[in-house]
């Protein structure tokens, strides 16, 4: 009991020392109390990696920083450049707190305030429209669109031994650089589904051309806060 209410301290003052040095507002990441929404500043990301020698691998993950930070940056849709324990903070501003992520094949669903998510794409017209993320991606072999009955989770991350001769964590989707993903593939991640490791079985999934703009195109990533 002891060593587990060690290690629980050790966690939260990690997660203290992450978040003191963060400072205020983060670049690239605009909070809306009103709208109970985080704004982050993304690119839709490039499908086919060059040190993966052309291998497109479905998704996994909806956002990651770029490889070679993001260790699932061949699985997502889009990248960003913010790290993710500063968008766990700034969802934490609009007065939420993180639930517990899962890994692999757990019996648990991974618990936490509810989201929807978006992206918001500028149309042929000029002007910005916001697209649930559903919409941007397709099963492989039959072309149908993702559930859009999935529920997203703000998970937070596990801390994370970086280096195994020192006793320090560190918040692990920084070290990841994931920020949200599909299957509980990570739980070193921001936000999960509540999509099993069975539905990966299945699902092999690619993002949506009739949606998306081309690779490389500025995109916002909106989460929305649907709770109370």
């Amino acid at each position: 009991m002891f060593r587990r209410l060690s290690i629980a301290a050790g966690c939260l003052v990690a997660f203290t020392a992450v978040f003191s040095a963060s400072g205020g507002d983060a670049p690239g990441i605009k909070v809306d109390k009103d709208k109970k929404t985080i704004t982050i500043d993304a690119k839709v990301a490039a499908r086919k990696l060059e040190h993966l020698k052309g291998e497109i691998y479905p998704l996994e993950v909806i956002a990651t920083l770029p490889h070679p930070k993001g260790k699932k940056a061949h699985e997502t849709i889009v990248t960003v450049d913010v790290t993710p324990s500063l968008v766990h903070k700034a969802i934490e501003s609009l007065g939420l707190k993180a639930g517990a992520p899962v890994l692999g094949e757990s019996k648990e669903p991974p618990q936490g305030p509810e989201f929807d998510v978006f992206l918001e794409i500028v149309g042929e017209d000029g002007e910005p429209k916001k697209v649930s993320i559903d919409k941007c991606m397709v099963d492989r072999k039959t072309g149908k669109a993702f559930p859009k009955t999935v529920k997203w989770r703000f998970t937070g991350s596990k801390m994370v031994q970086p280096d195994p001769n020192k006793k320090d964590l560190a918040y692990g989707a920084d070290e990841s650089g994931t920020l949200m993903v599909i299957f509980p593939v990570a739980d070193a991640t921001v936000m999960q589904t509540n999509l099993t490791m069975e539905f990966e079985k299945y699902m092999k999934l690619e993002t949506n051309p009739k949606v998306l703009p081309k690779e490389g195109t500025p995109v916002k990533l909106i989460l929305q806060s649907i709770g109370k």
